[in-house]
């Protein structure tokens, strides 16, 4: 996405914004994606983990902490993921991205 918005980060830069803000604006799209995805993926995971443990003679039931944990860790690995590459795309010259205009 960053890659793709090369333009629109340099026409941002050159109207001051910093690159902390650029980061924000990444990360805010991705972590609404993550979010809605885990709204319509946990119901789902959690009826087939329901019917699958059933199946066996012990079984454990399944709780909250575990989509907790699991939307915890997804929401990190986005943030690093996108932030790494808002931050490399957010320090490039507004010049590069903007002469081919």
């Amino acid at each position: 996405m960053a890659v793709q918005k090369t333009k629109e980060i340099g026409i941002r830069k050159v109207l001051g914004a910093s690159v902390q803000s650029i980061v924000y604006l990444f990360s805010k799209e991705f972590t609404i994606l993550i979010l809605l995805a885990f709204g319509i993926a946990a119901p789902v995971g959690y009826n087939f983990m329901q019917q699958w443990l059933m199946d066996f003679h012990y079984h454990i039931q399944v709780g909250a902490g575990i989509f907790i944990a699991a939307i915890l860790f997804s929401v990190i690995i986005a943030w690093i993921a996108v932030g790494y590459q808002a931050i490399k795309a957010a320090l490039t010259n507004p010049v590069k991205s903007l002469k081919s205009e």
